[in-house]
């Protein structure tokens, strides 16, 4: 589907949103014509945007990325996931920007409660974390994923489904040894950074 396709399709969920949703967002005060009101929009987009980031986040991590990896050869998912995770922090920053911007206007700082205060910290931080994955982990854990790859492709490894069959392989070859530190370490990094943002959602 093209960009003007889905566009049109998240139009229609926001519309479709608007009729059903749970929270009186229309004002219909005596004698005065029901109407949509700015407040209840805002409500409605941080609903939307926290719901698909939440389901997003389930979903790669939990069901799609476990069937990948119990399904495709190694060398196959890995390079499904470097080209996967930039479409999904992308998306992510988006509907993490969102709810930051409609929690910090329905909730000003300086009247927020404590609580809605935490709110607001606890999603300025997803969305930090995701940013610097984008920027910095992702690309560099692909980088050493891709050295990895080509030393395990010369050692006749990468095509099986499942768990590596490299640790063998890798006592013998010390080249292999040390990528897999490096990528172990790196990965580490990028994991920290993607599982705190799912637990604060």
């Amino acid at each position: 589907m093209g960009w003007f396709t889905n566009l049109v399709m998240g139009m229609a969920c926001m519309a479709g949103g608007l009729v059903v949703y749970p929270v009186q967002i229309a004002d219909s005060g005596a004698g005065e014509q029901a109407g949509v009101t700015v407040s209840g929009v805002v409500r409605l987009v941080h609903l939307v945007s926290f719901a698909t980031a939440f389901g997003t986040s389930v979903w790669a991590s939990f069901i799609g990325g476990i069937i990948m990896f119990k399904n495709l050869p190694r060398h196959m998912f890995g390079n499904l996931q470097a080209k996967m995770f930039p479409a999904y922090f992308k998306l992510l920053i988006v509907c993490c920007s969102l709810c930051v911007s409609a929690m910090a206007t329905t909730h000003p700082w300086k009247t927020a409660t404590k609580r809605e205060q935490l709110q607001i910290v606890a999603l300025g931080v997803s969305l930090f974390t995701v940013v610097i994955n984008l920027l910095v982990f992702q690309p560099l854990t692909v980088k050493i994923m891709m050295q990895r790859h080509k030393i395990e492709k010369e050692e006749g490894i990468g095509a099986e489904v499942g768990w590596s069959k490299n640790v063998e392989a890798a006592k013998k070859n010390p080249e292999l040894a040390k990528i897999n530190r490096t990528f172990g370490i790196q990965f580490l990094a990028f994991e920290m950074c993607i599982d705190p943002f799912d637990v604060r959602l």
